[in-house]
């Protein structure tokens, strides 16, 4: 049907700890190599106590260890919050380290709240400097030249594939004039993804790193043995989300039986709505939905986040949408 990807979230549930989060990130990127994913991610997000990603190069070398094969990247790095010399020593250690299967995607959010913004000293206008930094980072991945004065080591010559992540319209005009594939954060922000696609192919300038556009949207699926079962374990991220709307953030929430027992009508009006784009079901369902989201957006490639509580749970909705995806 379409290539599929995951996002994960190294969630930290209740009961465990960031170390077991890690490494079962690790143990799904095994599986999914198996089962035919394109690429493994994860995001950065820092002083977020349910979140183990938040030195995401150091958590992308554990997951590339575990593996062989699958590619395995950030979804993304707020470059902001970074010298772009540094991420590129960085990410040029991981290319070196497991060559041709390190991706970047890069952000301009903070990833965080203000004070903790300020605890990474990040200055709030850096985020202007986006394009710039863009443009600096990928200087530094490309082979240094003659009397180049600052070159990063490793880095230059890794030319390692850069993508635009975004929530709206900016993020697909960047992409679309720097000629790089483009990824929409759908699975949490829903309302511009037709726009910022639309802006993004019409717009598209061929690069040197592509030569036509590449559209990625994030989604939510939960797939599982039967349509009860499936909103039974979406429950996790609906709650995790009420969480959200409520300005608190903890560890992954085993299920409930009722989600309307656990969020009020408004927080369930808010939170359904960040949560437009989910496929919750069996694979009959799941298979639906897919169909349909691909349809409207025509995406070249799903970046699938199915949060669940439970690793074993977990592993049986990305198999089951494996086995959707390339049938």
């Amino acid at each position: 049907m379409i290539p599929v990807s995951i996002l994960d979230l190294v969630r930290i549930r209740q009961g465990s700890n960031a170390r077991i989060a890690l490494d079962n990130a690790r143990d799904l990127a095994r599986h999914a190599e198996g089962w035919g994913y394109s690429r493994f991610w994860m995001a950065e997000h820092h002083n977020m106590i349910g979140i183990a990603s938040a030195a995401t190069a150091v958590a992308i070398a554990h997951v590339a260890a575990g593996t062989r094969t699958i590619r395995v990247g950030a979804g993304g790095v707020m470059l902001p919050n970074h010298s772009p010399l540094v991420i590129a020593e960085q990410f040029g250690t991981l290319a070196t380290l497991f060559p041709g299967r390190i991706d970047l995607g890069l952000g301009r959010a903070p990833g965080t709240d203000q004070s903790t913004a300020q605890a990474l000293r990040r200055d709030p206008a850096s985020s202007n400097a986006f394009p710039q930094d863009v443009t600096e980072l990928q200087a530094f991945f490309a082979p240094a030249v003659p009397d180049q004065r600052i070159i990063a080591v490793p880095g230059a010559g890794t030319e390692v594939p850069l993508w635009i992540l975004g929530s709206s319209t900016f993020g697909a005009r960047l992409a679309a004039e720097l000629g790089l594939p483009y990824a929409f954060a759908s699975h949490f922000a829903p309302d511009s993804l037709e726009a910022a696609l639309r802006i993004y192919r019409n717009q598209f300038r061929p690069s040197r790193q592509l030569n036509a556009p590449r559209a990625m949207i994030g989604v939510n699926i939960i797939a599982a043995d039967s349509d009860a079962e499936a909103r039974r374990l979406a429950t996790t991220q609906q709650m995790s989300y009420t969480d959200m709307c409520r300005g608190t953030r903890g560890l992954s929430k085993p299920p409930i039986n009722d989600i309307d027992d656990y969020w009020s009508p408004s927080e369930k009006t808010q939170a359904s709505h960040m949560l437009t784009y989910s496929i919750i079901g069996s694979a009959q369902t799941v298979r639906s939905g897919m169909e349909k989201l691909l349809s409207l957006s025509s995406a070249d490639e799903f970046m699938i986040v199915s949060d669940v509580f439970d690793h074993q749970a977990r592993l049986r909705s990305y198999e089951i949408i494996a086995d959707i995806a390339h049938s």
